[in-house]
């Protein structure tokens, strides 16, 4: 049987270099490393914002604390976490985009988006829930639905499902955040949860 349409373009994107080759702005500071999950059956896709150090020398993604949180979230295993065959990773920057001043994360790269995120998702019809994790993955799938902030985008959630759903980012840095809007543990992550145990089974 000959590889999917799907399968080819994961393998093009594997080999992306056009943050070094063909910048826009700054190039990459560092050998680009691809990193994402696709299939064909998978019918959660979890889109983040880029890959952190951790995940850049793993080649895995959400091998971090943050991983940790949002498994927790989901209420699922590493295993079923891993399991491509039901959920699907596909963050908005595909490799690691160094750190800025303050030793923070850049932004996604956005040659990655503009090159390869609409082709990628159109060979995924099967997707029914994307996990919006973080403001540039809240900007891109919902573009005009999107809130004026991520506390307002994620508050109003329940707008966006069946078909998404809007998280923060579940980095430990965003302890204060989930306290002060505690709705979020007691209001969605109950849904979040069951709607992704129908969908992986």
């Amino acid at each position: 049987m000959g590889r999917s349409a799907l399968d080819k373009l994961a393998t093009e994107i594997r080999a992306c270099r056009l943050c070094v080759d063909e910048p826009l702005g700054k190039p990459l500071p560092h050998e680009p490393r691809p990193v994402l999950r696709v299939s064909r059956t998978a019918r959660v896709c979890i889109v983040g914002q880029a890959p952190g150090t951790r995940v850049h020398a793993s080649g895995t993604p959400f091998t971090d604390p943050s991983g940790d949180r949002l498994r927790d979230w989901m209420g699922v295993t590493a295993d079923e976490f891993y399991d491509v065959s039901h959920i699907a990773i596909v963050p908005m920057g595909f490799c690691f985009p160094g750190l800025d001043a303050k030793g923070g994360d850049l932004p996604p790269r956005r040659e990655c988006a503009i090159h390869w995120r609409t082709r990628l998702f159109e060979l995924m019809p099967q997707i029914e829930l994307t996990l919006l994790v973080g403001q540039y993955a809240q900007a891109w799938h919902l573009g005009r639905a999107r809130k004026s902030s991520l506390t307002e985008t994620v508050a109003a959630w329940r707008g966006y499902l069946p078909s998404a759903l809007p998280l923060p980012h579940p980095s430990w840095r965003n302890n204060a955040w989930i306290r002060k809007h505690p709705w979020f543990e007691t209001d969605v992550l109950p849904v979040l949860r069951r709607d992704v145990r129908r969908l992986i089974g």
